[in-house]
């Protein structure tokens, strides 16, 4: 990404952090960032390009961070545990990201169409973020898919994979609910160790 479009929104990210998005202005974020306000505007055509290139950084930057977790440890029990621990800190760290996986934008926030938009944008970048955002359901599936591919290995059978699939998609909702309702003692590394305890049958077999 280049970098004038990272500072941007960059300036954006942190605006959010100090106030709603209804009082940020373009021009500010073009003065934090250093440049023109028609470098931003070229960029991201207008507010609502520089929201939904923003939202989609940080979704990728999430997902990015699930893949990481996915290689953190040998055991593939200890990867979706990570996985799981993941989410719940991102969420809690980053109101952008916990928006998106639970659909829930308060006033402070952005909140972009999550369907495509019409784009005439010349900057690759922004017609990506143009085209359609990640719902809480696609996250989901985004997060389960991946560890799947993961934690798949090459004798792993047709049931097996179906197996797995449950056991990933059932650790991504628990620590989706912990994003919506914060754990107790034990916290989401508990709630995901109890629940793969004992050891699903296809974990077990690519241990």
């Amino acid at each position: 990404m280049p970098a004038a479009r990272e500072s941007l929104l960059d300036a954006a990210f942190t605006a959010l952090v100090h106030r709603s998005w209804s009082t940020v202005r373009m021009v500010d974020v073009a003065a934090v960032a250093g440049v023109s306000r028609q470098t931003l505007y070229n960029e991201f055509g207008s507010k609502e390009g520089l929201a939904r290139a923003l939202v989609r950084r940080e979704a990728d930057g999430y997902l990015a961070g699930v893949e990481r977790a996915l290689t953190a440890h040998p055991d593939p029990r200890e990867r979706l545990v990570a996985t799981a621990e993941w989410t719940a800190a991102t969420a809690r760290d980053n109101a952008l990201v916990r928006a998106m996986l639970t659909g829930c934008w308060s006033e402070r926030l952005p909140a972009p169409t999550l369907s495509a938009v019409p784009s005439s944008s010349p900057v690759p970048a922004q017609r990506r973020a143009d085209g359609p955002l990640p719902s809480p359901a696609d996250f989901v599936t985004l997060v389960r898919d991946r560890a799947v591919a993961a934690l798949s290995g090459p004798g792993t059978t047709r049931t097996d994979a179906a197996e797995l699939a449950r056991s990933c998609e059932l650790v991504v909702r628990l620590s989706l609910s912990c994003v919506a309702a914060p754990p107790g003692e034990g916290g989401v590394t508990g709630l995901v160790k109890a629940a793969l305890t004992p050891p699903h049958r296809a974990l077990g077999l690519i241990s």
